[in-house]
């Protein structure tokens, strides 16, 4: 789904931080959105914390940076990192180029799915959302 020249497929999940969450299986893919990709510039830097971390939901699972701007990532759900994606070490303009795809950042293990549920997810969720987050920016820019 698009709003506003921004992407955002409905079938994701959405961190308020502007982090996305995919199911696969009974792990998480987790990646940088469209709009925080597009918003921070060239990404240049993404921290890759070992595998195996212990995860607590809303608390600082890692870095990224870009040339303008550095950001914390929170962890959507309690569980453990399972995967890095390690192209981001060399490559950390994947995100920029691919954030769905080729620029996913994490796998995760949730201990409990259902913390999903506090993520935002679906037209309804995502298009109110995505459109008080552009407005918020177009004031501080």
């Amino acid at each position: 789904m698009e709003i506003s020249g921004y992407n955002f497929p409905e079938e994701l999940f959405y961190d308020p931080e502007h982090y996305w969450v995919r199911v696969e299986g009974d792990e998480l893919v987790m990646g940088m959105d469209d709009f925080a990709q597009k918003l921070a510039g060239d990404i240049v830097f993404v921290q890759l914390p070992d595998e195996g971390k212990k995860l607590k939901k809303g608390k600082k699972l890692a870095k990224v940076e870009s040339g303008k701007w550095l950001g914390k990532i929170l962890s959507p759900v309690n569980g453990e990192l399972i995967a890095v994606n390690e192209e981001l070490e060399i490559s950390p303009e994947l995100i920029n180029q691919d954030c769905y795809g080729a620029g996913w950042m994490y796998r995760l293990k949730a201990k409990d799915l259902s913390e999903l549920d506090d993520l935002l997810h679906g037209a309804e969720a995502i298009t109110p959302w995505v459109e008080a987050e552009i407005a918020k920016h177009a004031t501080e820019g």
